[in-house]
């Protein structure tokens, strides 16, 4: 009988050690993942400074130029398969359109419909932020410019804070990249 309770014991023990075990492997893995992750981010975000060095065409002059297409929701640069695009979410009553702007000569190239998936969720959502603003995103990018003087705005998003609307704005400031926020409203 005392021999049971030992096994049972000597088996509790290797139990609880196995399972100590994959716990700290899961963590060490997960870990591992966490780390790839960010710094495959940051070495897109240092590609994405490195483009944008030299470029003509401002953010606000991408949203100005949307305007045609529709009130801008948000904006942004970004590396599409490795080249620099200029992209404005723009919203006319109950449609939505990506308007992607020339970053040369900041002029509208393509305008194509959104109608589905994580790109008219995020859409609607910037829709409903805006409905609460009184202030364009060109003026909160022109703000955030203004007290930063140095910086170039790399993107704009409306979003809540608080029961209020701000546009979070991502600038390039002496080489590393920010994000602001200016109210809307």
């Amino acid at each position: 009988m005392r021999n049971d309770h030992t096994n049972l014991r000597k088996d509790a023990r290797m139990r609880t050690r196995l399972l100590i075990g994959l716990t700290v492997m899961s963590v060490w893995f997960l870990g591992e993942q966490m780390l790839a992750a960010q710094d495959a981010h940051n070495k897109a975000d240092v590609e994405l400074m490195k483009t944008l060095q030299g470029v003509k065409v401002s953010l606000a002059d991408g949203l100005t130029a949307s305007e045609h297409e529709g009130t801008p929701i948000s904006g942004k640069f970004e590396l599409e398969e490795g080249t620099l695009q200029l992209s404005v979410y723009t919203m006319k009553g109950e449609t939505f359109s990506e308007v992607i702007v020339d970053h040369t000569a900041g002029k509208v190239t393509q305008v194509e419909p959104i109608t589905g998936g994580e790109d008219l969720t995020a859409a609607r959502a910037q829709r409903a932020v805006m409905a609460k603003a009184t202030k364009a995103l060109r003026a909160a990018v022109t703000a955030a410019l203004t007290t930063h003087p140095d910086a170039q705005a790399v993107s704009v998003t409306p979003k809540v804070q608080g029961d209020k609307a701000v546009a979070e704005i991502t600038l390039v400031e002496k080489g590393a990249m920010t994000t602001v926020s200016e109210p809307l409203g």
